[in-house]
């Protein structure tokens, strides 16, 4: 394809290679990153997901000897040979990444052939996905090599051996492992062999396949139908490297208003009014904390985005200052799809400035989807976006808080849109095949803009569909789940590799989506649902009521003790939030992300950590009252629930009762907690409490904690709080020293007091400043309070 290297140039961290057929731009972008861009279809396009990349400088060596173009970084050698064959090492010469020289061959698939014309009837595709692939990159597969991330796809944690094509996809059928394609398309990946990791990630937003060893177990590739090759290899050698590296390109999710990480109940659907109503005085008389309700489709006028039914809220913004004033925040959906119906304001606005996609003849294209004829935004028009976006504003002055985007793949109910619907493109003009993966990236993008235009806080956007980068601007769940023991099994991997693909603020449906959720089920998978970013339980019309009172008094009471135990845990989950901005490390992780060098961490499928401090192994299946923990080597452990201390590396067996889900702190930890509301901003929160997991003796440990608002971007101009805490225990284990300090003080509503727990710890003195101070000691546990920040000394 590429034929023989004829010539190269070096234009400071770019280097232009001219083969005989085509030619070759490599970029170093870091000394960790390079880009790798061949113009194959057309001239290179703007990024959709990288929008402000500025290369850091570094040295860059390029060398050319006997056929072999060599660029050095400080971090990477890059070997590109004839044919555009590469090869990448890391600075000691040991090979990461190689092309593969090798045959093309698929696995065996064995048939007479007899049976094709009638498989063809029933609907099996027989088309040989290869053919359709113009561009083609393949890997050498290493025998102990593993592979992560591409977003929620199905299946394991590990993707290796299976295939997976990028192509939003509304598919409503229960989704199994099968499924290659669902409603987000992240075209990245992390490999991880021998203990060090890199990443790809392909930013072609055509329909694209990553096959990663099932087409042949001699290399895994990534291809797509059309476009330009167009990739970046992101070095670690850690895990969190790599992910601090695809985020340094795409973009880390920016930090959300603290109620958004409150409890959420959704339903098709809360309407009219009064539903919705008696939904949140339940929540309030049954003492179970809630912070968002939403709307479905039912609340539009005739399923119009941007109205609402008369009949059914009359006066929707006093509904929702009403519900506002109970401390409850509204999110209502919108839809892509514009009802054709003229005299209705935002069709008619629509058609006069030409902000719908049309046929190839430059007429507006009409699908079908819940209104009717509908037209579809073009939302790769930043006229249109701009649109868009002040249309959030109807709602926003109507006093919703936040935008569910669904139906964004797009989805519609008249077939699939034709390839050669036109888009604009930002003035490129182009067709659906580029702009379908991009499609719901770009209206979150919209939605997001104009949400923080017309309130001036931190938008809440919430989408089913997306692509690299949306982290930027909306918070995702995985789609229409089911209420089965497979989905909640299954969303443990979906979840921890979104995270691992820069899509830190995710979750699930609690509960399931479609069919009918039991009372088992629920209780499980709410005890999940604490330690995700986005915590809504959500089901569907006809199917059986699901919130946390509609099944028994044991469901709903293990329903307010983990709902509870969220509220508590804000401080830290937003603590997590606030490092990712920075890191891009998301929170849920896989537990292979901090223990690299644990082998046994590479494959756990139903375990998860909770930032860096809580590992939690939830049972997942129908009946288990006992389950297999396995807790990484290099910590030590200690069980949430009865403070018993077990050494890493190491498997057990706990008990589960039903109302019991297993978690686990790692020593030396900081936990910080806020008492238990009915809402965000119910309590003024003067003072912190700080469950302390003391270090062993002779070490210590550090915690940062930040405050802010909690809704406003002033942090942005140094309005927080940064608290360090820490801890030291002595050589001879009969002191332990800790220490609060503000590292920071720039807002001005901090703790007045410090509420402290020191778990596994038998006072018999506590001194701050030379001054006794009262404790209590409760079993293995010590409490005390201190007004100020500080050195306390505690002997034991």
């Amino acid at each position: 394809m590429f034929g023989k290297i004829k010539n190269h140039k070096q234009q400071g961290n770019k280097i232009i290679i001219k083969f005989e057929q085509d030619e070759v731009i490599v970029q170093v972008i870091t000394p960790f990153i390079v880009n790798f861009f061949a113009s194959l279809a057309c001239e290179r396009r703007k990024s959709k997901a990288i929008e402000q990349l500025v290369p850091a400088s570094g040295q860059v060596a390029v060398h050319y000897s006997d056929g072999k173009l060599i660029i050095r970084t400080e971090k990477l050698v890059i070997d590109i040979a004839d044919e555009f064959f590469v090869t990448i090492f890391d600075h000691k010469g040991t090979v990461l990444s190689e092309d593969y020289r090798g045959d093309a061959v698929p696995f065996i698939r064995r048939g007479s052939g007899d049976g094709l014309a009638m498989a063809a009837e029933e609907g099996h595709k027989l088309e040989d996905e290869r053919n359709k692939l113009n561009i083609k990159i393949r890997k050498k597969m290493e025998k102990d090599m593993f592979f992560y991330g591409l977003g929620d796809k199905t299946g394991h944690l590990n993707k290796k051996g299976y295939h997976y094509k990028m192509w939003n996809t509304d598919d409503p059928s229960p989704h199994v492992e099968s499924f290659e394609a669902l409603y987000k398309s992240i075209p990245f990946f992390i490999a991880l062999k021998e203990k060090q990791s890199f990443g790809y990630f392909f930013d072609n937003t055509f329909e694209s396949v990553f096959d990663m060893g099932k087409e042949n177990s001699d290399y895994y590739f990534f291809g797509a139908v059309d476009g330009n090759l167009d990739y970046y290899f992101i070095y670690g050698p850690s895990v969190k490297e790599v992910v601090g590296g695809y985020t340094y390109l795409t973009g880390t999710a920016p930090l959300p208003q603290l109620w958004t990480l409150g409890y959420q109940q959704c339903r098709w659907s809360y309407a009219p009014e009064n539903r919705l109503r008696e939904i949140a005085d339940t929540f309030r008389e049954k003492d179970i904390p809630c912070d968002v309700l939403y709307l479905d489709i039912d609340y539009m006028d005739g399923y119009r985005v941007f109205t609402w039914d008369n009949k059914k809220f009359p006066n929707p913004k006093r509904a929702l200052k009403e519900l506002k004033e109970k401390g409850f925040k509204v999110v209502t959906i919108i839809d892509p799809g514009v009802k054709k119906d003229k005299g209705y304001s935002i069709y008619d606005q629509g058609i006069e400035n030409h902000y719908f996609a049309t046929d190839k003849d430059r007429i507006p294209y009409v699908n079908k989807v819940w209104p009717g004829d509908a037209l579809y935004p073009d939302f790769s028009n930043e006229k249109a976006r701009k649109w868009w976006a002040t249309n959030q504003k109807i709602m926003t002055d109507a006093g919703v808080a936040g935008i569910w985007n669904d139906m964004n793949e797009p989805a519609s109910f008249n077939g699939p849109l034709p390839d050669d619907v036109s888009f604009n493109n930002d003035g490129v003009r182009t067709d659906h095949r580029e702009i379908h993966n991009v499609y719901g990236h770009y209206m979150s993008k919209a939605t997001y803009e104009g949400i923080k235009h017309a309130t001036d806080k931190r938008p809440f956007v919430i989408t089913r569909a997306c692509y690299a980068g949306t982290q930027k601007y909306s918070t995702v769940w995985t789609g229409d789940n089911q209420s089965l023991w497979e989905h909640l099994r299954m969303s443990l991997p979906m979840l921890m590799n979104l995270g691992l693909s820069g899509i830190s603020f995710c979750g699930t449906d609690v509960g399931g989506f479609g069919f009918d959720c039991t009372a088992e089920l629920l209780s499980r998978w709410v005890q999940v649902g604490v330690f995700t970013p986005l915590f809504r339980n959500h089901s569907s019309i006809f199917t059986r009521d699901q919130e946390p009172w509609a099944f028994d008094e044991q469901t709903e009471s293990i329903n307010r003790k983990y709902i509870k135990l969220r509220y508590q845990l804000l401080p830290y989950l937003y603590d997590i939030l606030h490092n990712e901005e920075t890191t891009g490390l998301p929170m849920i992780r896989p537990l292979l992300l901090h223990y690299q060098n644990d082998p046994r961490t590479y494959e756990v499928n139903d375990e998860f950590l909770c930032g860096e401090n809580i590992l939690v192994a939830p049972v997942v299946e129908q009946g288990a009252k006992a389950r297999l923990v396995y807790l990484p080597e290099g910590d030590q452990w200690v069980d949430y629930w009865t403070k018993e201390t077990i050494a890493g590396g190491s498997y057990i067996v706990k008990e589960a009762a039903l109302d019991l889900c297993p978690i686990y702190i790692k020593a030396a930890s900081f936990l910080p907690l806020y008492p238990v509301q009915s809402y965000v901003g119910e309590k003024k929160i003067d003072q912190l409490t700080l469950d302390v997991y003391p270090p062993e003796e002779g070490q210590s440990s550090t915690y940062s904690h930040y405050q802010d608002d909690g809704e406003s971007f002033d942090y942005q101009k140094g309005v927080f709080n940064l608290y360090e805490f820490s801890a030291h225990k002595s050589d001879s284990g009969n002191e332990l020293h800790v220490s609060i300090k503000k590292k920071h003080d720039g807002y001005e509503k901090g703790y007045h007091s410090f509420k402290l727990i020191l778990n596994n710890t038998k006072a018999s003195a506590v001194t701050m400043y030379g001054k006794q101070i009262s404790y209590e000691v409760i079993e293995n546990q010590t409490f005390f309070s201190v007004k100020e920040e500080g050195d306390i000394q505690i002997k034991l």
